[in-house]
């Protein structure tokens, strides 16, 4: 069979979920018959289904299943002191130096300034990387903040209400003491903001500069353990639902 017979005819639908990790052959037929695949949007009901892996949409127990090839989708811990970009002509360190290994066309998702660290999600995957980058789609992220103290008890108050800067209002969705101790406080916040310095400038209207921030989550992902200017690959319940966040 040729290369144009298979694309034409399409893949069977079990060998598409074992390739896409979700098991063996036979696994993925229990998947189907189960009633817990669906193509299309529509339940799967029979097996030997012939699906094209590069535009099929394969959702199993309701999350997408992402079939394309050569797609890949990593999680970077960010130093401070590395640019948020895939080159400098000034010849300082940037995201690209740390994912080199990886290869050529990939590129970052959303921005941390310099002197921020934290995750940066990086990937060839040019429909996810434009949804979770559009503030229609205000995926959730999550900081450690690190303030001088002592903190005010209506600091929290004031940043759960909102706080207009010079473009506009900014609204937090959650914020939390992790720690107070003498001249040093960090706090948790999560908004769906995107702005420029979005954070730092947050801080600054309330009278806490940020003296350290650490961004730790991106909608369903989490920096967790991973060492500083190391990566990892996300898993596939993890792109799925990133998928699911920004609707594809």
């Amino acid at each position: 069979m040729t290369t144009g017979d298979v694309k034409a005819e399409g893949v069977r639908l079990q060998k598409v979920l074992a390739a896409a990790g979700l098991g063996s052959r036979r696994h993925s037929e229990e998947l189907i018959a189960a009633g817990r695949v669906r193509v299309d949007g529509r339940v799967v009901e029979a097996q030997g289904m012939r699906v094209d892996p590069e535009t099929a949409v394969i959702e199993v127990d309701g999350t997408r299943v992402v079939t394309r090839a050569g797609l890949m989708h990593l999680a970077l811990n960010k130093p401070a002191g590395v640019l948020s970009a895939m080159s400098d002509d000034r010849g300082r360190p940037t995201v690209a130096d740390l994912v080199a290994d990886f290869g050529p066309g990939l590129f970052h998702v959303g921005r941390l300034d310099a002197d921020s660290e934290g995750l940066l999600l990086v990937t060839n995957d040019g429909d996810l990387a434009h949804r979770l980058s559009h503030p229609s789609f205000g995926v959730a992220k999550t900081y450690l903040v690190e303030v001088s103290g002592p903190l005010g008890r209506d600091v929290p108050r004031w940043l759960r209400a909102g706080v207009t800067l010079t473009d506009g209002p900014v609204e937090v969705d959650a914020v939390r003491i992790v720690s107070s101790s003498g001249p040093r406080v960090m706090l948790e916040i999560t908004l769906h903001e995107g702005r420029k310095h979005v954070v730092r400038r947050l801080m600054d209207a309330v009278g806490h500069p940020v003296r350290r921030l650490v961004r730790t989550r991106i909608g369903p992902v989490y920096l967790g353990s991973l060492r500083a200017g190391t990566t990892r690959h996300l898993s596939r319940a993890e792109v799925g639902a990133l998928y699911r966040d920004v609707g594809l």
